[in-house]
């Protein structure tokens, strides 16, 4: 019995070595890659190691295209979109976890079933709406005459302000918090924006945690619907400024690999800061259904 339950074991620690080593092999061969010379790189035999570490991709990766300003217009992008993330979605799940109103049960099947559409079947509607928006972007009141919302930030944050996962997320952890809280409150006359805001939205710092390094991670990696709606380069992402290193069929890859790395360390921080919520976000919000 010990036998097998060592035998075991030692399997179970060899497997999970070789899929932790499967993971970390893509980042690490591609620092190594940026810290590489550029003829070193699809050198043969393949070495994972340069013979010397050199900066230069680093420096080209801000030479070659305004990585700087695409860097802060993709903070700006994911913390405004965060933002709105946390508020309208803990707003509506705390309105279909806690409130009992006419047609919620029927409306939050409808948000389930929006979450199974994939994003690229929404993208032409959207954009139609945000192209003939009224009186914006040189628009008149019918929405002709002008751009509408597009070529501008807003044309980025609004169509994502509320998503169904947060909705969906927020509510499966307000199931779990008692409503006694909310009953003593209402005797005490206190209005239900003040329940929410005073009372429940700070016990759910766990799942606000959470679904703020989600939804940062998804409007921060974002690339074809920015690629749509913004065309002036002064307005570009850091995923578009990428792509900046490949062309005439022919990719830069030693500062691309720079520019990537350089693109996951707001991810990584955030990550590292909000741990601590982490695990417990996801846990508590897939107690109740």
């Amino acid at each position: 019995m010990v036998m097998g339950k060592t035998a075991a074991s030692i399997l179970f620690y060899a497997v999970s070595i070789v899929i932790a080593v499967a993971m970390i092999l893509p980042f690490f061969w591609s620092l190594m890659t940026s810290l590489k010379p550029s003829d070193e790189i699809f050198s043969l035999p393949i070495k994972w190691f340069p013979s010397h570490l050199t900066f230069e991709h680093y420096q080209k990766a801000f030479t070659t295209v305004p990585f700087g300003l695409y860097f802060w217009n993709s903070l700006v992008l994911s913390v405004a979109g965060v933002l709105a993330n946390l508020f309208f979605g803990s707003l509506a799940g705390y309105a279909f976890a806690k409130l009992t109103f006419r047609g919620s049960k029927p409306m939050f099947r409808l948000l389930l079933a929006a979450m199974m559409i994939p994003g690229i079947v929404t993208m032409i509607p959207s954009f139609y709406v945000l192209r003939h928006f009224p009186l914006l972007g040189g628009n008149d009141l019918f929405g002709t005459g002008g751009q509408g919302l597009l070529n501008s930030f807003w044309g980025i944050i609004l169509p994502g302000a509320s998503g169904t996962f947060a909705v969906f997320f927020m509510r499966q952890f307000f199931l779990t918090l008692p409503t006694d809280m909310m009953e003593v409150a209402r005797i005490e006359g206190c209005g239900e924006f003040r329940i929410f805001w005073n009372i429940y939205l700070p016990l759910t710092k766990p799942a606000l945690a959470t679904l703020s390094i989600f939804t940062f991670q998804a409007g921060w990696n974002s690339f074809l619907w920015p690629m749509i709606v913004l065309n002036d380069p002064s307005k570009a992402t850091i995923q578009m400024g990428l792509q900046a290193f490949s062309y005439n069929n022919q990719t830069d890859y030693g500062p691309m690999m720079a520019g990537a790395l350089i693109a996951i360390l707001p991810i990584l921080i955030l990550f590292l800061l909000l741990q601590k919520y982490f695990v417990q976000g996801i846990a508590f919000s897939g107690i109740k259904g």
